[in-house]
């Protein structure tokens, strides 16, 4: 049930341009889907996991897009954007989770999600902290995108050669059509120095976005690298 709600989300999420009505409903349906089953079951952590990932993520919706409709990646979004309400919420509902003492892999995900948005307070959250988190969520739920995401956390912490090298150790034929692979390897690629290879996967990551708006913002941060 968790799964299903979240896959909702994920498809009202995914529309980042937000030209679909029906996908953007959902996302505020599955929302809404959490908070019922949290009240449904009192004593379980995982629903208010689930629902603490969701609102951190809904909170900041709106900064996704800048004032002319482009895509704005999580580390350059203006927290003054996000939504508070929503983000407080987030915090408590990951906090009663947590206080039942039973880690699950919603709550490690809402918990990355937390450290991302430490920044509106002015705070920042070591690196290493969210390689630990990113591995505690492997232990539980292995997945492309949590590793993916560790491989990004481990270059913040360690240099882009360690990021490049934890990407080196993800099977190839199952990024091969994985866009988020794609343009991480682009990233980090760029910021190691190595602009042709960056170029080359920078242009396989804009083939595969879906989004419009995700692929002109690959397209210019390949040009950026002159």
């Amino acid at each position: 049930v968790l799964d299903g709600i979240y896959a909702a989300y994920g498809t009202g999420w995914d529309d980042v341009e937000g030209t679909d009505a029906s996908h953007r409903g959902l996302t505020l349906e599955a929302i809404e889907l959490g908070r019922i089953l949290c009240a449904l079951m009192p004593g379980e952590p995982e629903p208010r996991g689930l629902l603490a990932l969701m609102l951190f993520c809904e909170s900041r919706a709106h900064a996704r897009r800048d004032a002319q409709g482009a895509y704005v990646p999580l580390d350059a979004q203006d927290p003054a954007r996000w939504n508070d309400g929503m983000r407080l919420e987030a915090e408590q509902q990951l906090a009663s989770a947590a206080a039942r003492g039973v880690v699950g892999a919603y709550q490690l995900e809402a918990a990355i999600q937390s450290a991302h948005t430490q920044r509106r307070l002015g705070m920042a959250v070591p690196p290493e902290a969210l390689v630990a988190l990113y591995d505690g969520l492997l232990a539980l739920r292995p997945s492309i995108g949590a590793q993916v995401s560790r491989a990004c956390a481990l270059a913040a912490a360690q240099g882009p050669a360690a990021g490049l090298q934890a990407l080196d150790t993800i099977d190839a034929q199952r990024v091969a059509s994985y866009q988020p692979y794609w343009a991480a390897r682009a990233h980090l690629l760029g910021a190691g120095g190595q602009v042709n290879a960056a170029r080359a996967a920078y242009a396989r990551a804009s083939g595969l976005a879906s989004q419009p708006a995700v692929r002109a913002y690959l397209e210019q941060a390949a040009r950026r690298l002159g």
